[in-house]
């Protein structure tokens, strides 16, 4: 990087590196109906399905819950689901949202992507329809522009395995997904637009409320669970009138409250979002056609990607993201958790040693000194204290740990203290285990080297160094996660004892080479963070 970048633009290249959140090392997956047929062939309130046994486990793989979002309805709430007769062969994931290729790794792959894309994916243990086993819905990570429910990391047999029906779902993403326009606005009957990703992820929720037990799961104790952009979409929907009663559990991995402890990017408005879609449709050439909106619609994908990606700080795709409505969302999330505006959820929580690592950019000494003042106000020689950098080569670990401590651990703990206050049980993580492969040694425990554990599928990876003490910790992992999905609580035997969330105290569980008990979560960096947003 140049170092004669503008302090701003350091800002906007920070705010897009701290939400791209990328799955890694994957190779190139209203009224519960009452169960019918069987397992092998469930009825769903849109018509028989079949999938697949293999090893005492079912899959149904590319099952639609709404309507092909495309033509007409591009940019509209989703959809129903056009009802079928004869059975449908669920064999084979449907098509990821399209999106710009961050394949950064060399190893992500998306497979086919088409705007006809909001599919899921169910894995299940039942071997009958009565059997109400625990739900665990999955919601992808990559800063709401970019990954898919169907990447083979997300393979749920692993859990599923262990006495629990997992889902995995898409949703539209990037400019398909959140731009909104004021006439977009005007033709909803809600008059918002540009949330269409988060309706994507209710109507996932009560398709499963609806479908679930034809499965053999239970429609009333169903954990919704994602990393990064997905736990940000959780903490999202728990403060959500929309997604009241949707789910009873929340499983939240090092997903931030961005304007917290890095307040690099703020929530915006519907007013601020409108402006960017007309930024976007001005640059697409459509703001001087006859109907406009029917221009934005006909405009191909492709093309939409492509302005949703320029350098231009205003056309950014770190403002293609959920906004502030008054309908889906209310008040800005922060703001909802600090006065109790959320739903009465158990909380499960935590975050990677080293979340920062992959969001720190290459900036000179200057640039970090000068960025301070205008992120932290008068706080920024005390954060200059705490991150120190004295020479050029110290800038990046000071900027990665800023990141992982203010960015992503004093959130985590936020939203503990707030939903333990209101009597929830909540369980916080710190996950300390680093990738033996060579090539991302460097990267310590990074942001999303977790996922492979929780589901069990580090021989679905194309990693190295994977020794013995990475299956027991995964072993380990997928009992608690699962446990917490059974009764809330993820205390489990054969296991060291998680302790709740207590105020003040803030025990915390690592999991590492080893499973250890602490207290005091990071309490100096969360001291910091709630004096820089006034709480």
């Amino acid at each position: 990087m140049r170092s004669n970048l503008s302090t701003r633009r350091i800002l906007v290249i920070l705010a897009a590196l701290f939400l791209s959140a990328t799955a890694l090392f994957a190779p190139g997956c209203g009224r519960s109906v009452r169960p019918a047929g069987n397992l092998d062939n469930p009825v769903l309130d849109s018509g028989p399905i079949s999938g697949r046994l293999d090893n005492g486990i079912r899959s149904f793989l590319g099952i639609p819950y709404a309507a092909p979002p495309v033509g007409d309805l591009r940019w509209r709430e989703p959809q129903p689901v056009e009802p079928w007769k004869e059975v449908r062969p669920c064999l084979a994931y449907g098509p990821s949202c399209p999106q710009v290729r961050e394949d950064w790794t060399g190893q992500l792959d998306v497979g086919e992507t088409s705007e006809d894309c909001l599919y899921l994916n169910v894995w299940t243990p039942a071997e009958s329809p009565d059997d109400r086993l625990p739900v665990m819905v999955w919601i992808h990570g990559g800063a709401f522009k970019s990954g898919s429910g169907s990447l083979p990391i997300y393979d749920g047999t692993g859990l599923a395995s262990r006495g629990v029906v997992v889902v995995t779902i898409n949703y539209r993403l990037g400019p398909l997904g959140f731009m909104a326009h004021p006439l977009l606005s005007e033709e909803s009957p809600h008059g918002v637009s540009g949330n269409y990703g988060l309706l994507d992820q209710v109507a996932a929720l009560e398709w499963v409320r609806r479908n679930i037990a034809a499965f053999g799961g239970d429609p009333g104790n169903v954990t919704v669970f994602g990393e990064s952009a997905g736990g940000m979409s959780i903490l999202y929907l728990m403060t959500s009138p929309l997604a009241d009663g949707l789910f009873q559990r929340a499983i939240v991995e090092s997903g931030p409250l961005t304007e917290l402890g890095l307040p690099v990017n703020k929530v915006p408005t519907l007013r601020e979002a409108e402006k960017t879609g007309l930024e976007m449709s001005k640059k697409l050439g459509c703001d001087q056609a006859y109907d406009e909106l029917a221009a934005l619609r006909a405009v191909p994908a492709e093309k939409l990607l492509e302005a949703a990606s320029t350098d231009n700080p205003f056309m950014s795709p770190i403002n293609l993201s959920p906004n502030i409505d008054g309908y889906l969302l209310p008040e800005p999330p922060l703001e909802a958790f600090a006065s109790g505006n959320t739903a009465d959820t158990p909380l499960l929580t935590g975050i990677n040693a080293d979340e920062g690592t992959i969001f720190a950019p290459d900036i000179s000494l200057e640039q970090y000194r000068t960025m301070l003042p205008f992120l932290y106000g008068g706080l920024a020689q005390e954060v200059l204290a705490r991150y120190p950098a004295g020479g050029p080569e110290q800038v990046k670990p000071a900027l990665a740990r800023l990141i992982t401590e203010l960015g992503f651990a004093a959130s985590a703990r936020f939203t503990a203290e707030c939903l333990s206050a209101k009597g929830m049980p909540c369980y916080l993580y710190y996950f300390t285990r680093e990738a033996g492969d060579p090539r991302v040694r460097h990267l310590g425990s990074f942001h999303g080297l977790e996922i492979m554990y929780v589901f069990g599928t580090l021989d679905k990876v194309r990693i190295s160094g994977l020794e013995e003490a990475d299956l027991r910790l995964s072993k380990a992992m997928m009992a608690y996660w699962t446990a917490f999905a059974r009764i809330g609580d993820p205390n489990t035997a054969g296991l060291p004892e998680w302790p709740s969330y207590e105020e003040g105290e803030a025990p915390y569980l690592e999991l590492g080479e080893g499973i250890l008990q602490h207290s005091g979560f990071f309490q100096e960096a969360y001291d910091l963070a709630l004096r820089r947003s006034g709480y």
